[in-house]
C-alpha cells in the first residue's frame, strides 16, 4: 500500500447517464466516451450505487469510497470528516439537455433528511455552451402561493405559470431547494450540489422516457416542497485572469472562477477542505511534490485536503474551483 504521504491529484471514470433529453455534445466538446442521448456526465459522486473509481497513479481503480476509509480527514479535512465520515459531500456533474429536462423541485436538508434519510439538493449552476434561444426555469412568472399552483396544476397549466430565463455561457445560478427549475434545450452546463440524488417531478411535458413509459410525477411530494418566493438564483461576479474570482457561496460550497493566461502556483493552506478543479476550456499540468497530472477540458480533479500548493503550469486555461467552508 501507498503512504499516506503520497496522496495526490485524483480524476476519477466519469459515470454517464443516458437520458431521454440527452444529447451528443458531451462526447463532442468533452470527449467522453458516450453515445446518443448521454445527459449525465458524474465526475465526482458518492451516490449511493453511483460511487466513482479513481482512475490515474496508483489508487486506480479503487472507489471514492475506499479512499475515504482509509484516508479520512487526509482526503477531505478534519471538519469535513467530522460532519460527513465517509460520505462524500458533494456531486460534480456536467449536463447536456438536447431537450427541455423535467419541471423539478428539491427538499431541503430537514425534509430529506425525515423523508428519506438523505440530504437536501442545494446546486450551482455554470453555463459552458448554449444554443440558441437556450432557456432555464427558474420559479414561476407571477405571484405564486400553494392554492394558485394547485388550480395551475389541476387544470394541466403548468408550463403557463413558469418563469423562464435566457442564458449565455459564463452565466452561474445557485439554486437553493424549493425552487421550482428546470434545464431547457440546447443549454450545456456544469453542476455542483450536495450528494443527494433526490428529485421531485412536477411536469415532464407530456413525454414518454427511453422505455416508451411516461416517468412518474411527485406531486405531492413537492407541494411540501416548494418554496412559492421569487429565486435569487441568478450570481454575479467579475472578470480577472490569473486569480480566483468569487461567483458564489452556499452552507455547502464555494464556487470560484480560475481564468489562467501564464503557469500559476496555489496556495491550498488556508482552505480547510479538499479542493476541486472542472476544467471549462484548455489544458494544463497540476503538479505537487513529487507528482504531475495533465488536467484538459471536460475533465475534473480532487485535490486532497493534505495537500498545500499545487502549480498549474500552462498558458490559457479555465476552470472551476469548487471547496467546502
Amino acid at each position: 500500500m501507498i503512504t499516506i504521504s503520497t496522496l495526490y491529484p485524483l480524476k476519477f471514470y466519469p459515470i454517464l447517464k443516458e437520458k431521454v433529453w440527452g444529447g451528443t455534445k458531451l462526447y463532442e466538446l468533452f470527449h467522453k466516451n458516450s453515445k446518443d442521448n448521454v445527459g449525465e456526465s458524474w465526475e465526482i459522486s458518492g451516490v449511493e450505487n453511483n460511487i466513482s473509481e479513481i482512475a490515474n497513479g496508483p489508487f486506480k481503480g479503487k472507489t471514492l469510497n475506499w479512499l475515504l476509509e482509509n484516508y479520512k480527514e487526509k482526503l477531505v479535512g478534519e471538519k469535513v470528516y467530522s460532519d460527513f465520515e465517509n460520505q462524500f459531500p458533494l456531486l460534480f456533474k456536467f449536463i447536456d439537455a438536447s431537450e427541455n429536462l423535467s419541471v423539478q423541485v428539491h427538499p431541503d436538508d430537514a425534509l430529506a433528511k425525515q423523508r428519506h434519510n438523505s440530504f437536501g439538493k442545494t446546486e450551482m449552476w455554470y453555463i459552458l455552451n448554449v444554443e440558441k434561444g437556450g432557456e432555464l426555469i427558474l420559479g414561476f412568472n407571477q405571484k405564486m402561493d400553494k392554492q394558485k399552483y394547485l388550480k395551475s396544476l389541476s387544470e394541466n397549466k403548468i408550463p403557463e405559470i413558469l418563469n423562464s430565463e435566457t442564458v449565455k455561457k459564463g452565466d452561474a445560478f445557485i439554486l437553493n431547494p424549493g425552487t421550482v427549475h428546470a434545464i431547457g434545450a440546447g443549454v450545456l452546463l456544469a453542476e455542483i450540489q450536495q450528494t443527494s440524488d433526490i428529485t421531485y417531478r412536477i411536469y415532464d411535458w407530456d413525454r414518454p422516457d427511453t422505455n416508451g413509459q411516461m416517468r412518474q410525477l411527485h406531486t405531492d411530494l413537492a407541494l411540501d416542497a416548494i418554496n412559492f418566493n421569487p429565486p435569487k438564483s441568478r450570481m454575479t461576479y467579475g472578470q480577472a485572469k490569473n486569480t480566483p474570482v468569487h461567483i458564489g457561496t452556499t452552507d455547502f460550497f464555494v464556487v470560484n472562477k480560475l481564468v489562467l493566461s501564464k503557469s500559476y502556483r496555489k496556495d491550498l493552506k488556508s482552505i480547510a477542505s479538499f479542493t476541486v478543479y472542472m476544467c471549462l476550456e484548455g489544458s494544463t499540468i497540476i503538479e505537487t511534490d513529487g507528482y504531475s497530472e495533465e488536467l484538459k477540458k471536460g475533465e475534473t480533479i480532487l485535490i486532497p485536503a493534505q495537500i498545500a500548493e499545487i502549480k498549474f503550469i500552462t498558458n490559457s486555461a479555465s476552470f472551476l474551483e469548487v471547496y467546502i467552508p
